[in-house]
């Protein structure tokens, strides 16, 4: 069986979303007639979804460009992809989509985008002008764009001025199994781990640690849970920019022994599984996956009503919604499951079942695979492009 060779484009491989998202279909594709190969233009934070990628035995190229305006970057992308044989190259995030778009029509091979955020920069910055010229590219050169929530597809349709049929809305993937319920005594040993009591009441956030995350919300927040529920903790998972200043505020408002800060984690799953209640104050999000991380862990959640946020949590259906930036909204949703497990219990079953539908790494994966083929077929349909045969010669 003749593979086709799929380059994944992203501008570098760090520890946010996008680039942990990546994980899942890759090892999906491993199995099937796709031949995944990775591609980034930068280091940042020594690249360590990078080796996790290589350890599922796909193949992660460093193609160093510092700069859009780098008159090198664009021909030796053009290069690069013609050197590994492509039969598609799917971009992820702003730098990659807007050189990789190009560099497909280029080279005359189909291109996927996928939209992860809900950028919106102040007009006459440079993150506007960025974004304006990443829109631009969409338009004229991507043949498809995946917004991974209907709400990011109408704000690129809205803001960006991307033609409708264009885009299409395909949520992210988890891999189920591997949120599977731990046993008693697995949970115990890795609550001990932290520090925690058997039965004390645990609420968890699992983000990178900046602003925009509203993490410092639910720190505001903790005084009063913790008079509800005296012997709860909050565990935070991850890292970034905004720890430091965290830490000091747990400090400074006196919850500081019962917040415990993790740092960037291998082993979520296990952190979830010991965990009552998951938070996500997040002040904007177009598709936060951690979300169906937790549902897929039988966990209910309390999450801001922002992005696309509402597409995963049903207020009272599988969680509780909570207005952004509200601390006494924060205080009543996580006493109020806290204290009633009965209904903490039928939300967890109910985020499981649309974790199931919704999010399922399998059914997505495969819709994805569907829409390359449907790309690739059409390409070999429309024969060279003219602007493409020319580029060649």
């Amino acid at each position: 069986m003749t593979q086709a060779s799929i380059v994944y484009l992203i501008d570098s491989l760090g520890v946010g979303g996008a680039e942990r998202l990546m994980l899942p279909y890759l090892h999906y594709f491993l199995a099937t007639d796709f031949r995944p190969r990775v591609c980034t233009f930068q280091v940042r934070d020594g690249n360590p979804i990078g080796e996790d990628i290589q350890r599922l035995g796909v193949p992660v190229d460093l193609l160093p460009v510092g700069r859009l305006r780098d008159p090198r970057a664009l021909p030796r992308l053009v290069r690069y992809l013609r050197r590994e044989q492509a039969s598609l190259l799917h971009t992820q995030l702003e730098f990659s989509s807007t050189l990789g778009s190009l560099a497909a029509r280029l080279t005359g091979i189909p291109n996927v985008c996928t939209l992860h955020t809900l950028d919106d920069p102040q007009k006459g910055t440079k993150a506007y002008r960025r974004l304006r010229l990443m829109w631009w590219s969409l338009r004229h050169f991507c043949d498809a764009a995946i917004a991974v929530s209907e709400r990011t597809r109408r704000h690129h349709i809205r803001v960006g001025g991307l033609p409708a049929d264009k885009v299409i809305t395909m949520y992210n993937g988890v891999n189920l199994s591997r949120f599977a319920p731990r046993d008693e005594e697995a949970r115990l040993v890795t609550r001990r781990s932290l520090g925690i009591s058997a039965h004390a009441p645990v609420l968890i956030t699992v983000a990178v640690l900046r602003p925009l995350k509203g993490i410092q919300h639910m720190i505001e927040a903790m005084s009063s849970i913790l008079v509800a529920a005296p012997q709860a903790r909050y565990v935070v998972v991850g890292d970034g920019e905004y720890g430091a200043t965290l830490r000091e505020l747990a400090r400074a408002r006196g919850v500081a022994e019962h917040v415990i800060f993790t740092g960037v984690r291998a082993d979520v799953p296990n952190l979830l599984s010991i965990s009552d209640v998951f938070v996500l104050p997040t002040l904007d999000d177009a598709l936060p996956t951690v979300l169906a991380e937790a549902m897929a862990s039988h966990i209910p959640t309390v999450a801001s009503c922002v992005g696309g946020v509402p597409e995963m949590v049903e207020d009272g259906r599988n969680g509780v919604l909570v207005p952004p930036g509200d601390p006494s909204a924060l205080i009543s949703a996580c006493v109020r499951l806290l204290q009633n497990p009965a209904e903490a219990q039928r939300m967890a079953q109910a985020g499981y079942q649309i974790a199931s539908e919704r999010f399922n790494i399998e059914r997505q994966a495969q819709r994805l695979g569907e829409l390359y083929r449907v790309l690739m077929s059409s390409e070999r349909e429309r024969g060279p492009r003219a602007d493409a045969t020319s580029a060649q010669g």
